[in-house]
């Protein structure tokens, strides 16, 4: 999950973590070309609100959870929608929001960045069947508390590693979109006794050589420190204050959710108002602008090759190839750096968990039969659906 990016909104940068394109991409499935790096505008990236899992820090105020429930399902069985949440852990004096569902091998799912439990809707009711099937919201977004901290990719482990062990107490599958990717990989790392596997969908992330040199490591000189820093922070406040004012509309919302899926029938009233309803805790823009202006400049230290080296279990990874932010290449040289992995090539964006639920339930099922209760092979597999 990193980032490099400057804190003036008008400066580029390059990352695969959390990205908006500065331009609205086109689909052309044939026509596009995989992207080692996106090329990002800190001015699209804020206004638009959105970030690798296309959805949102802030939203609207909510649809009617009527609307929201009428909705025809695309998909399968779909994870009820219950706007007062569903199960609550007290985590470092802050309430974390999580569900569970089924019996048997805990599966541990993690969404990305901006989206909250209710991103898997059509992935919890079926893995369900077989596995008992945990999906909890990171702190700061979805259900849990907006907490008032200094975020950093860490967190997110730390908070991860300990709801599996003080609420799930066993061995665990860890399954991560995005953002939750890079979390899914640092967890297994952090707490490599307990995940018995992890499977990745359309993971944040970049490798060392993709890393570009952060301003911050820079000699500070005393203007900077002293004039340039303060000025530039107050400028952040009104420039970023619109731009989440912006990022809250409707219209905004669908469209950049749109941007993402490929096939845009599951952007449906459920899944814009599962991004909208955190926007109504008070704390919210303070969140929005404490991860556009310090998160985001802070990951360049968190590599995939730093984790992937250090990681001993399975590893699935299931790709969405029209993803206009992380292409099929970055799941080829994750594949072609860890021998121990499996890739499965969907023909969907950015969360294919969502837009193509059937091909990802089917596939992530297969892979745990055969892979993560079994001796893995010799020879890592490829597939497409």
């Amino acid at each position: 999950m990193s980032a490099s990016c400057a804190v003036t909104p008008l400066q580029s940068v390059r990352t695969e973590l959390f990205s908006s394109l500065s331009k609205r991409p086109t689909f052309p499935a044939q026509s596009r070309q995989p992207r080692n790096k996106c090329e990002i505008s800190r001015r699209g990236f804020a206004a638009r609100g959105i970030v690798a899992s296309g959805v949102s820090v802030m939203g609207t105020p909510p649809p009617s959870p009527s609307s929201a429930a009428s909705q025809p399902i695309q998909g399968g069985e779909r994870l009820a929608f219950k706007p007062e949440g569903y199960n609550f852990w007290e985590w470092r004096g802050h309430k974390i929001h999580y569900v569970v569902q089924g019996e048997g091998l805990p599966l541990v799912l993690i969404h990305g960045f901006g989206a909250s439990v209710f991103h898997w809707r059509y992935n919890i009711p079926e893995l369900a069947k077989k596995y008992k099937v945990y999906a909890l919201d990171l702190l700061g977004f979805g259900w849990s508390d907006k907490a008032l901290i200094e975020y950093d990719a860490m967190v997110w482990t730390d908070q991860v590693i300990d709801f599996i062990k003080e609420i799930v107490k066993e061995p665990s599958v860890v399954v991560g979109n995005s953002l939750g990717g890079f979390t899914a990989l640092s967890v297994a790392v952090g707490l490599p006794e307990q995940v018995t596997g992890v499977a990745l969908l359309n993971s944040a992330g970049q490798f060392a050589s993709e890393s570009r040199k952060r301003e911050d490591e820079a000699e500070e000189t005393v203007l900077s420190k002293f004039i340039v820093k303060p000025l530039k922070e107050v400028f952040q406040r009104v420039v970023l204050g619109f731009l989440f004012w912006q990022a809250k509309q409707p219209s905004r919302i669908e469209s950049v959710l749109k941007s993402v899926y490929i096939n845009a029938a599951n952007v449906d009233d459920y899944l814009v108002e599962s991004i909208s309803k955190p926007a109504t805790d008070p704390n919210a823009g303070e969140v929005y602008y404490r991860l556009m202006t310090r998160f985001l400049t802070n990951q360049s230290r968190y590599t995939l090759d730093s984790v992937l080296s250090k990681m001993t279990c399975p590893l699935l990874l299931l790709w969405g190839d029209l993803d206009p932010w992380v292409g099929p290449a970055k799941a080829e040289k994750i594949k072609a750096f860890y021998s121990n992995s499996s890739l499965v090539h969907l023909q969907a964006g950015h969360c294919p968990h969502d837009e193509v639920p059937e091909a990802v339930n089917v596939a992530l099922l297969d892979w745990l039969s055969n892979v993560v209760t079994k001796k893995p092979s010799s020879s890592p597999e490829v597939s497409e659906v």
